[in-house]
């Protein structure tokens, strides 16, 4: 993995030799640094020559009491020529939690974009980046987020990572972050956006409802790229029904992908509802009766998940008829050796143990992200002169130490330990009824499966009038459809006629 070479462990050295030796007075000169680098750039993006300003770097967050607490990340593009409060501006971050925000970043929002194999394993380098024609500064100022834990964002001073490593606790940090980005920035008159990919769409349905109602920032729009947006319809096996429901029809477009299934003259999408008025019409309710179910009523159920899956009814019947993802992509090509992908089911692999009962690593991450990762550092220090400042982390490690709790809105500030910030969503567009909502989701994700997205729109609880302020746009790709090159023009298009229409 590449990294950047950074004198901040020689500076924290040196600060603590002469800890000793420093007056009570010179604590202020002794406080965290945030670090940026300005460069001018131009591009062709959408048929259009931009010209532009991009600020690269860390932004320094303080508590009530003016003491430094957190280094957060970001990376700000700003078309130059034009009035900042008529200008849109897009906040946008992917999710984990503890994930960094390079695959938004450098796979489609920002001005260069990584070159990878779609659905594939590509080279082991030399890594490529290319001009991005499909960028979304032409059509509004971006600022990508790295949250505390993730890229160079870091607690520092009296900050501590419990402070940011929880759903509320980091709903906070990223509303305090964008607050200050505002008032730094001149944009309180901007349009303002934000864009969450993945638990990012947890943090926006909070973020959403936390600005307006603590900051009164009301947003023009909020958009959800493959959105996790509740825990107890998103992770299949903890001993709740729905989600193995919601899984089912992912797990029947990965299959027929991959060609386990009969041959259908079907489109994609009529398969796909043809699986849903299963899933929900006969497998939903013999998975809620239980022991109670019949006999036939079970084979009859076993019949079609093996027919639409291509797993067998052994297998199914074995699982009580009910599998995860882990299993469903272990056991769909275990005869080949094969493991299939989770974050886009597409992908597969050779697998690491042919016996084991579940998948080891993900296909799609091993094959892509190098590549992202050499794109974005090469990006970060050759174009935007980005020095000192340190290691990026992709991937923090936060999870095990989240803290899952959630104050939903609609029960008085008591947590719950499953949160749903589809709530706090439905909350801010019912006090917002300007905002609007743009979801972008991928038939072929198994790690936020399409159904479970449309599970939770379908349950928000707002007037009927509001649901004309929710576009869903699917895609035939998968988590971070963009891999996807048919999908990357359609993105951009989905995404800059959202904002237009404002």
């Amino acid at each position: 993995m590449t990294r950047l070479i950074t004198s901040f462990a020689l500076l924290l050295l040196c600060a603590m030799a002469g800890a000793e030796d420093a007056a009570p007075g010179d604590a202020a000169a002794a406080a965290p640094e945030a670090k940026t680098s300005v460069t001018e750039h131009a591009a062709r993006i959408g048929g259009r020559n931009i010209e532009y300003t991009a600020t690269a770097g860390t932004m320094l967050m303080k508590n009530a009491a003016d003491e430094p607490i957190a280094l957060m990340g970001y990376t700000a593009y700003v078309k130059k020529g034009e009035n900042p409060a008529r200008r849109p501006i897009l906040f946008a971050y992917n999710g984990g939690p503890g994930s960094a925000s390079l695959w938004l970043h450098m796979g489609i929002l920002g001005p260069e974009r990584a070159v990878v194999k779609d659905a594939g394993f590509g080279s082991s380098g030399p890594y490529e980046r290319v001009s991005n024609e499909h960028s979304i500064i032409d059509e509004a100022d971006l600022v990508m987020i790295d949250p505390v834990g993730t890229g160079f964002a870091k607690p520092v001073g009296k900050g501590k990572g419990e402070d940011f490593w929880g759903v509320d606790q980091d709903i906070e940090s990223v509303s305090n972050f964008i607050v200050q980005y505002l008032t730094e920035n001149g944009r309180w008159a901007s349009p303002k956006y934000i864009l969450g990919e993945s638990y990012g769409g947890m943090r926006s349905g909070g973020v959403a409802y936390e600005l307006l109602t603590k900051h009164l920032i009301a947003l023009n729009g909020v958009i959800l790229v493959s959105p996790f947006m509740e825990m107890a319809s998103g992770f299949a096996g903890l001993g709740i029904d729905l989600p193995h429901v919601m899984f089912l029809p992912t797990f029947a477009a990965t299959s027929r992908y991959h060609g386990a299934l009969a041959n259908s003259d079907k489109s994609l999408v009529e398969f796909m509802a043809e699986v849903r008025e299963f899933a929900l019409n006969e497998y939903a309710p013999a998975l809620l009766m239980g022991s109670r179910l019949p006999a036939a009523q079970r084979q009859d159920v076993l019949r079609k998940l093996a027919r639409y899956t291509g797993l067998s009814e052994q297998y199914w019947d074995a699982a009580n008829l009910r599998i995860d993802e882990s299993r469903y992509t272990k056991e769909l090509m275990r005869k080949t050796g094969t493991t299939v992908g989770r974050v886009d089911s597409r992908f597969a692999g050779h697998m690491i143990n042919q016996v084991g009962e579940s998948a080891v690593y993900d296909p799609m991450l091993t094959a892509v992200g190098p590549g992202y990762l050499a794109a974005f550092m090469d990006y970060y220090q050759k174009e935007l002169k980005v020095e000192d400042i340190g290691n990026y982390t992709v991937f923090g490690n936060v999870f095990g130490a989240w803290d899952w709790s959630h104050k939903q809105p609609d029960l008085g500030g008591f947590s719950l330990p499953f949160p749903n910030t589809a709530i706090d969503l439905a909350y801010a567009m019912k006090q917002n009824p300007s905002m609007r909502v743009l979801v972008q989701q991928g038939y072929y994700d198994l790690a936020t499966p399409h159904l479970a997205t449309e599970h939770f729109i379908d349950h928000l609880d707002i007037p009927d009038s509001l649901r004309e302020n929710i576009e869903l746009d699917y895609y035939e790709a998968g988590h971070m459809m963009y891999i996807h090159e048919p999908s990357m023009g359609k993105f951009k298009q989905d995404l800059a006629q959202f904002i237009r229409a404002n």
